[in-house]
């Protein structure tokens, strides 16, 4: 049986959809999935073991230039790549009008996705042969798996939804002197950062412990976030710019992660990290941090500005200590 996955960002979202992918392998031991996938996150996809095929995309890309010649010429590479073959099913797990009307309608097979009341935008389910209803007052992963039950034909399984990427990085852990931590401090929203000082009062409290903390980054500005976090702390390690794969075997390797609600939170999750993630104005009952090891510390107020470092540093504390126990 061979699926094609209409998925395309962000990484967040595309990690919390690996669930359904495990679902339907364990089902069908023999089927393969085809994945679009926006460019800059290609890697996610390729690790789960029922993903045969990634099948780039680069709308945001292409968006600034589309009637160029040379990303004409990607476009029809695109739709080449697309049509290759016809699908037993195609399943838009994207449900946006985009993602409707530039991908799944030139994809060859059944379409599969929300009604017009479970799709993010109503309109991309006119562009389906077969429409499920999802309901919305669920977490994300959930209605990913089950839209895939439905699309396929299979029950939804009650167990925890498993994302079937730990073994890609379990075997190659970063073997450090010292234990560490990692704290995500960086999202691309503003309401969702967690104030410098709230994270550099965590910071000090780790001068007294037997860990050190490594911070990671992905543009300039983040550097910069970065930098100013370390500054004056001799245990803190700026990492370098990395790809997702090598953050993964960082994160792998901590003994806990402190974050921000942000794709790492969930890669985090992905890989089942011991994972602290901070929530202001996100529902996290819907979209966060989900699996084993996950801790959702929410502000009562739907702000960052009223998570104290207190709050968090005594779950880092408890969870510092389960984790030393199961050792």
């Amino acid at each position: 049986m061979k699926i094609l996955i209409i998925k395309t960002s962000s990484m967040g979202d595309i990690l919390q959809s690996l669930p359904a992918l495990t679902d339907a392998m364990l089902v069908f031991p023999e089927i393969y999935f085809e994945w679009v996938v926006e460019e800059e996150f290609a890697q996610i996809p390729s690790w789960h073991p029922a993903v045969n095929r990634i099948i780039p995309i680069a709308l945001r890309r292409w968006r600034k230039n589309w009637f160029t010649n040379i990303i004409r010429k990607e476009r029809k590479k695109f739709k080449t790549d697309l049509q290759l073959y016809s699908y037993d099913a195609v399943i838009d797990a994207q449900g946006l009008i985009k993602s409707a009307a530039l991908i799944i309608r030139l994809a060859k097979g059944i379409k599969h996705g929300g009604d017009i009341y479970s799709t993010r935008e109503f309109c991309a389910s006119l562009w389906y042969d077969k429409r499920y209803s999802i309901p919305k007052k669920q977490h994300a992963i959930q209605r990913t798996r089950m839209l895939f039950a439905k699309s396929l034909n299979y029950n939804l399984p009650t167990v925890t939804g498993d994302y079937s990427i730990v073994h890609n990085f379990s075997k190659k852990i970063p073997h450090d002197t010292k234990q560490y931590l990692v704290f995500i401090h960086s999202t691309t929203r503003r309401n969702k950062q967690w104030p410098e000082t709230q994270w550099r009062k965590l910071i000090h409290y780790v001068q007294t412990t037997e860990f050190y903390v490594k911070l990671p980054w992905g543009n300039e500005n983040e550097l910069l976030r970065a930098t100013r976090l370390a500054q004056g702390f001799s245990y803190v390690e700026i990492l370098p710019k990395l790809t997702l794969e090598k953050i993964a075997y960082i994160l792998t390797g901590a003994r806990a992660i402190i974050s921000v609600d942000t794709g790492l939170s969930h890669l985090a999750a992905a890989l089942n990290c011991p994972n602290i993630t901070l929530y202001g104005p996100t529902d996290a009952n819907l979209i966060g941090v989900y699996g084993k090891n996950q801790i959702a510390l929410c502000s009562l107020e739907k702000t960052m500005y009223t998570l104290l470092y207190e709050e968090v540093q005594q779950e880092l504390e408890k969870l510092l200590y389960e984790t030393t126990s199961r050792d």
